[in-house]
């Protein structure tokens, strides 16, 4: 078998240096990017996605969905890294663990879209629950999320790391007229009837984010109590390779979240937070926003491709 060609569409941007920096020195694949000065030549990228096995799209939106529609080889495999296709239908949403069928879909399919960086986490929480009935998908949901700078793209990282930094915000709240643009990615693949309530925010480090839900056990359904949460998410996440559940915490204090804990992996953290006494409980998740949020999951769904154009030889 040849060496599969993946081209970087987009290889300057955030997600793009990161996916080429953990593709780099690879032997098994054929990595193609274009110089600088052919990036914005429309011709010239045409060429190089359709010369392509696979293509990874790191592109603002609306450039992702031009490159789409520039494809003329049947046979070419894309994973984009924009929010373009995320809830469009056709296409297979880039999330492995989303259930124990989702890394074969992955692996077959023609078109990927990875997963926006805070959905990761919140789909990673609520998608479980949801489905097995511990969680009614119209609780009024409210998701807190916290993220480094580098969230906010190639001009936040500039903001805060060019000369003129220290003017940069400590901390910024935004997405506050309750519009962000994941909220429909949230609703879609965590199976919720409702909108979530969905605040986001820029922090003064680099990356890493702690997302959190509250939930109030009364309007659960039944008897709920936190270690029925707890024992789905764990087996949900049972054997997964990136993702680990803590254990419950319902009793004495409680060690602070950091964002930055799990930075330069692909790995997820869920933990389950209980107060028996109020009967409340707070789910969270920390994890990269570059790497599970972004260039990590798009490299392990790549693998994914790359194994199955390996077995079909």
């Amino acid at each position: 078998m040849r060496t599969p060609i993946v081209f970087i569409d987009g290889d300057q941007g955030t997600t793009g240096l990161q996916i080429h920096a953990r593709l780099q020195g690879r032997t098994d694949l054929q990595l193609l990017t274009l110089p600088e000065a052919e990036r914005k030549h429309p011709q010239r990228r045409s060429d190089a996605i359709n010369s392509a096995d696979i293509a990874l799209l790191c592109l603002p939106d609306d450039a992702a969905r031009e490159a789409v529609s520039a494809i003329r080889n049947p046979a070419l495999r894309v994973i984009d890294a924009s929010s373009a296709h995320r809830t469009t239908p056709g296409w297979v949403y880039g999330l492995p663990e989303l259930d124990e069928r989702q890394a074969e879909r992955i692996a077959l399919a023609k078109r990927v879209s990875n997963p926006g960086c805070y959905p990761t986490g919140a789909i990673a929480l609520l998608r479980p629950l949801v489905q097995a009935g511990l969680l009614p998908a119209d609780y009024p949901l409210s998701i807190h999320a916290m993220s480094g700078y580098s969230g906010g793209g190639r001009a936040a990282v500039e903001r805060h790391e060019q000369p003129g930094a220290q003017r940069a915000p400590t901390l910024q709240m935004y997405g506050l007229e309750l519009a962000h643009k994941h909220v429909p990615e949230i609703q879609l693949h965590a199976g919720l009837a409702a909108r979530p309530v969905f605040l986001p925010g820029y922090a003064a480090y680099r990356q890493g984010i702690v997302l959190s839900i509250p939930l109030q056990l009364r309007l659960l359904p039944g008897q709920i109590r936190a270690e029925h949460l707890q024992a789905c998410l764990e087996q949900h996440y049972q054997g997964a390779r990136h993702v680990t559940v803590a254990p419950l915490h319902q009793q004495g204090p409680a060690s602070p979240l950091d964002p930055e804990a799990l930075n330069d992996s692909n790995d997820l953290r869920l933990s389950v937070y209980a107060n028996p006494e109020h009967g409340q409980v707070l789910l969270t998740a920390v994890f990269d926003n570059l790497g599970k949020g972004a260039s990590g999951a798009a490299v392990q769904n790549l693998e994914l491709m790359l194994a199955a154009l390996q077995a079909q030889g």
